[in-house]
Order: structure tokens, then C-alpha cells, then sequence
């Protein structure tokens, strides 16, 4: 499904293997809480997805747990923006900006963060239709 959905849309990309189950089992183990179904569902047909430049559409599950568990634990960080932990960063914009889910919120809505401001602004009411604004260009950061 989710193939098939993003190879719909325009531009290049390209998907990786399907992610292990063990793998997905480190990344929630990792973050402390179950990754939310339709991004464990995407995961499993494509353990990551890349755009035009590379830009990673969605993260592999291994990046998803590091980069997030280095905004959450980093002191510094910590002194400069108000809290990661209820986002779960999944992908970024190109330019320094994180795409966002809040699982437990249980909230299947997608947010970017700004790391100029510290934002946190609804783009997208789903995964899917992240993938589908941002690769037609309706998501302008």
C-alpha cells in the first residue's frame, strides 16, 4: 500500500528493504513507547524512503530511534527548546526542520518542528497524506 501510494506521487524516490521485526522492536524499546501502526506499517514494506536530494521522505526505524533519542537526551538542547518528548521526529524537511507524530497523544496528525523558532505547526492529518502534500508541494516550509 504504501509503495504504491508514494511511487503515485511525483518526483524520484527510493525505497529501502522492508525493516526486521527485531529492528522495530530496538527502536520502540529505544524511545520507551510502541511507534505508531501506519509508521510501523510503512516501515515493513520500506525501512526508510528517499527523496529527489536524498532527503529522507521517512527515516529507517535505526535513524528514527537515534535522532530521537538524541533530542531527548541532549542537556544543551534541553536549555533551548521546550520538550522532544512528546514527538516522535520521523523525517526531515532539507533545511533543519523535523517531521513529527505524536504517538502518545495517539494522534495520527503530522507536525513539522522549527528549529529557528522552536514551532511545532500542524501540516498533515496522516501519514499518508504527509507523504502526498510534501511530494506535490502543498507543504511549504
Amino acid at each position: 500500500m504504501w509503495i504504491e501510494l508514494v511511487e503515485a506521487l511525483p518526483g524520484p524516490t527510493v525505497f529501502r528493504p522492508p525493516v526486521s521485526e527485531s529492528a522495530l522492536l530496538r527502536c520502540a524499546s529505544s524511545l520507551g513507547h510502541p511507534l505508531p501502526a501506519d509508521l510501523v506499517s510503512m516501515l515493513r514494506e520500506s525501512d526508510g524512503i528517499e527523496g529527489e536530494y536524498g532527503d529522507g521522505l521517512i527515516w529507517s526505524a535505526d535513524r528514527i530511534a537515534s535522532e530521537n533519542r538524541t533530542l531527548r537526551d541532549d542537556d544543551e538542547l534541553a536549555t533551548l527548546y521546550m520538550p522532544f518528548d512528546p514527538l516522535l521526529f520521523f523525517a526531515d524537511a532539507g533545511n533543519g526542520d523535523l517531521f513529527a507524530l505524536l504517538p502518545r497523544l495517539r494522534r495520527p496528525d503530522v507536525f513539522v518542528w522549527n528549529h529557528e523558532d522552536d514551532s511545532r505547526t500542524w501540516v498533515a492529518p496522516s501519514l499518508a497524506k504527509y507523504l502526498e502534500w510534501w511530494l506535490t508541494g502543498q507543504i511549504q516550509l
